[in-house]
């Protein structure tokens, strides 16, 4: 069952990874000041900012977005 989806860019990416290498790129400000919620801005870490964004998907979907945009 291992489905091609050519036109998905976050295909075969992890959110671990893409927030990793979203903060690689603008760091915690600059992920706060693209998605403004309070895990990239109070005490952040790659830990706390996923359990935050698998619980929450509006603020998942903003970020995968800025993954989108910044690097496709």
């Amino acid at each position: 069952m291992n489905q091609q989806q050519p036109n998905n860019p976050l295909h075969g990416l992890t959110l671990e990874k893409v927030l990793t290498r979203l903060h690689e790129h603008y760091g915690w400000d600059g992920l706060y000041e693209h998605v403004s919620v309070n895990c990239f801005h109070n005490d952040p870490s790659i830990k706390s900012s996923l359990k935050f964004l698998r619980k929450t998907q509006w603020a998942r979907d903003k970020v995968e977005a800025l993954y989108i945009r910044t690097f496709s």
